[in-house]
């Protein structure tokens, strides 16, 4: 019978493992550093419980449940920082703090094992569900995200009624209690979803480097925006949007770039593209998007903006533009920007946005550069 709960733990020493690897291969997902400790730490706890380590119950039950608790909190922190969310330190050191002392208190005050269980099982089902509201998102994201969602409220669900439905036949006797039905449903519920919550994870990891990996193909390599792939991947969302709507496009190109190029050299020209596109980015919302098209020309897609409010946006940055400082350039050197905009129209597509938005771009450079110009038949 040992050796059968010994399974539970030797499965989870292996998902740590391919979770710490992961993390070791690319440092910056932090969160698979804290779902090895998740996992690692969950393996330590059910080792203390099975040989007794450290000796005595009541010892062996507060390092067990500190273990624990910490084994579930690395765990959903890993799931909060994965989504950008955290939890303060005060915040998991209450938690930390309500369980241990709780499980104290009902051993060398008031005895009594059935609150203990109580308070563990309920108090992790508690820290999931919490965590699962938070993360409610992920049930309207990609397929895995949803099946690790739903998977984690079922973990944090199945705490209740496993732990009221064998909780009361629980002996008194320590050495009782590891036979008995509530310690053997325990240990097979918690190995079953555990499995299935570290398949959820990997599953969800393998989806985050693949997304990576296509983000990074869709970016810029000089200056960090999107390219034209990507620029049209996005664009082609937004138009499908109805949220989005109205939509504006804005092509920038700054003026004379050619000259700077002859007169500095490219890694001068190249510093310029990426100082301007920061600019760019910095007067962007996270709805809208930022690109280069090739050579000094960007494009800017607003979403819930028409021509009038692009236009003034445009004013905004194109003076932006001109006040900057480019440090790559000598004292005196001002760099400036031509705007064209075109707003888009009931059925357009992106091909037929951007030939508006030339127009207008040609336009605002045949009129002296530096200059915003709305597409003509928007002004009509």
């Amino acid at each position: 019978m040992r050796l059968v709960l010994l399974l539970g733990p030797t499965i989870l020493l292996v998902f740590s493992a391919s979770f710490l690897l992961a993390w070791t291969l690319d440092r910056r997902l932090k969160h698979l550093l804290l779902f090895g400790l998740s996992c690692l730490f969950f393996c330590f706890g059910s080792l203390s419980q099975m040989l007794q380590i450290p000796p005595g119950a009541g010892p062996n039950a507060i390092v067990s449940a500190f273990i624990y608790t910490v084994s579930v909190l690395c765990f959903t922190e890993g799931l909060l920082w994965r989504a950008g969310k955290r939890t303060s330190f005060a915040e998991k050191a209450a938690v930390t703090l309500l369980i241990v002392g709780g499980i104290a208190f009902f051993y060398y005050v008031e005895r009594s094992l059935l609150v203990r269980i109580y308070i563990l099982n309920f108090g992790y089902g508690l820290i999931c569900l919490v965590t699962a509201w938070r993360l409610r998102v992920m049930c309207r994201g990609r397929l895995t995200e949803r099946v690790l969602f739903w998977a984690l409220v079922a973990f944090a669900l199945h705490f209740f009624p496993r732990t009221v439905l064998t909780a009361g036949g629980v002996p008194s006797d320590a050495d009782e209690f590891g036979l008995s039905a509530f310690w053997l449903t325990l240990q097979f519920s918690l190995a079953v979803l555990g499995v299935v919550l570290a398949i959820a994870l990997l599953a969800v990891t393998v989806g985050d480097v693949i997304d990576e990996v296509r983000h990074a193909g869709n970016l810029d390599p000089l200056t960090g925006v999107l390219n034209r792939r990507g620029s049209e991947e996005g664009a082609a969302q937004r138009f499908s949007d109805p949220r989005s709507q109205p939509l504006c496009l804005l092509l920038a190109d700054i003026d004379r770039f050619k000259s700077i190029n002859d007169s500095f050299g490219h890694p001068v020209g190249d510093e310029v593209l990426r100082n301007f596109a920061a600019l760019l980015r910095q007067a962007t919302r996270w709805s809208d998007l930022c690109a280069r098209l090739g050579g000094e020309e960007f494009a800017l897609l607003l979403c819930g903006c028409d021509a009038a409010g692009g236009a003034a946006f445009a004013e905004r940055l194109r003076a932006s533009v001109s006040a900057a400082r480019f440090d790559a350039l000598p004292e005196g050197w001002q760099v400036t920007a031509s705007f064209g905009i075109a707003e888009a129209r009931a059925g357009d597509n992106l091909a037929e946005v951007v030939a508006r938005a030339d127009a207008a771009l040609y336009a605002a450079k045949k009129a002296g550069r530096n200059k915003v110009q709305q597409h003509a038949a928007v002004l009509a």
